[in-house]
């Protein structure tokens, strides 16, 4: 056989494999693809990623009035900068899902040979050698990277959901923390105002020569402690609202007075009833997104120890002659000493420690229901035990001091005695009404919902 004609014929044969070798490869792919339910790799994003992404709600102004907690919760789930932040998050690893789906880049290169040297000739002399390769990954490596930055995104949507909810029992506590205030501040005005009355009544009682003028200077003394309370209290509401205003990104408070009803008091749910809901924790939900997260970092890292086959087709041009040949073929690394065996391992370690993370966050998370639930039973029995039993007894003690003290039948110290008390057990009762309400936003946290329909009733009207 003639010599050329049998070089002719392998290049046909090689030729003829590394396009069989392209078919195959690309067919693999894209199969790989349609398995996954993945879409073109133009295509920019997929429905599922869209559907996974936060809603971008439109921003709420601000009430300059009167202020519901509903409204203190869709402010701060528009305005929150944290929440904002994770957001952004998100929107960044859907780039990167898209990154991760997409093929690799074919390479070009342009190669001179033999230039500058005028004693190589004919077949031997200057030549342009322009080639095209191809990396075609194999092993599943595409759909494996693929299915580990969903996953990803899948955990970026849990971290966003956690802190959503992390917002909305900041802006709940603040809320409740703004209304106690402002019972505060309305005890601290009645206290003035029987502060008050006491140097009247004292004054009448010095004119009429039936008590020493020492008794009107300690009314006044009580009196002027009660202006100090009044206005400690105005500021203590005023950092209240400021702190309420600050978790939508605020730095003034604009509303004037938020409505509710620290007296609406339920008694607590069965604690089973609340354990059962515990998995609806987004802390706790997560992990099952998290474990297969690091299953699929396992699969990847297997796929990684599969070797990759570049495919490389190109020409030669001889400038002498004018004459050219193709040339074809392919290179694959041997996996004689890396098999990727210490990633692989790495990975499953890794999956060991996400395993061993949820059981102690499900121990967390049970062990801090407990504590709260002890917290919020104690809390609800002392104020059903203050509301119908205490306040009644002490605000019948100070009408009874005052009367008395007017008909002289007391003295200054124990109408002083009885109003301390009353002022006391009025400011434990609102003390109690709060801490229920704050375990109550502490054990929606923890459970990842509603412990009652309304927990605090908010006023619809808006005045």
């Amino acid at each position: 056989m003639n010599p050329r004609v049998k070089k002719n014929t392998y290049v046909r044969e090689i030729v003829s494999l590394t396009a069989v070798g392209f078919c195959l490869s690309f067919s693999q792919v894209y199969a790989e693809a349609v398995d996954n339910g993945s879409q073109h790799p133009l295509n920019l994003e997929s429905p599922d990623i869209m559907a996974q992404r936060p809603v971008a709600l439109a921003p709420i102004k601000e009430p300059t009035g009167q202020l519901v907690l509903a409204q203190a919760l869709a402010l701060a789930l528009t305005g929150n900068p944290k929440l904002a932040a994770f957001s952004q998050e998100i929107r960044a690893r859907e780039a990167a899902t898209i990154q991760a789906n997409l093929l690799p880049n074919p390479t070009f290169g342009v190669q001179a040979s033999n230039f500058g040297n005028n004693k190589f000739k004919g077949a031997d002399g200057d030549a342009i050698t322009i080639a095209l390769s191809q990396l075609v990954e194999l092993g599943g490596k595409r759909a494996a990277r693929t299915e580990v930055a969903t996953l990803n995104h899948e955990l970026a949507n849990w971290d966003y959901e956690t802190q959503r909810i992390n917002v909305l029992t900041q802006v709940t506590q603040a809320y409740i923390e703004v209304l106690a205030a402002q019972q505060r501040l309305h005890l601290a005005g009645q206290l003035l105002d029987l502060a008050r009355k006491m140097v009247n009544i004292s004054a009448a009682k010095v004119l009429s020569g039936s008590v020493a003028p020492l008794e009107e200077t300690k009314a006044k003394v009580i009196q002027a402690s009660a202006q100090i309370d009044l206005q400690r209290t105005q500021k203590q509401l005023l950092a209240s609202r400021q702190r309420l205003a600050s978790t939508w990104g605020n730095t003034q408070a604009l509303f004037q007075s938020a409505l509710g009803d620290l007296e609406d008091i339920q008694q607590p749910p069965v604690l089973q009833n609340l354990i059962r809901r515990i998995k609806e924790n987004p802390d706790l939900a997560r992990w099952a997104t998290e474990i297969n997260q690091r299953q699929a970092l396992i699969n990847l890292e297997k796929s990684q120890a599969i070797p990759d086959i570049t495919f490389n087709f190109g020409t030669n041009t001889y400038l002498d002659g004018h004459d050219y040949n193709m040339n074809a073929g392919f290179s694959m690394p041997l996996p004689v000493f890396d098999r990727n065996q210490g990633s692989i391992l790495a990975a499953q370690r890794r999956l060991n420690k996400a395993e061993d993370e949820r059981r102690n966050a499900e121990i967390n998370t049970m062990t801090a229901l407990n504590a709260v639930y002890q917290q919020l039973n104690s809390a609800y029995v002392e104020v059903t035990t203050l509301r119908t039993d205490v306040i009644l007894g002490a605000e019948s003690a100070f009408k009874v001091a005052s009367r008395g003290y007017r008909l002289g039948e007391y003295d200054f110290l124990q109408v002083l005695d009885a109003q301390r008390t009353l002022v006391g057990v009025k400011t434990q009762y609102i003390q109690a009404q709060t801490d229920y309400h704050l375990n109550v936003a502490r054990i929606e946290r923890l459970i990842g919902g509603s412990l009652n329909p309304s927990s605090i009733k908010m006023s619809e009207d808006i005045q």
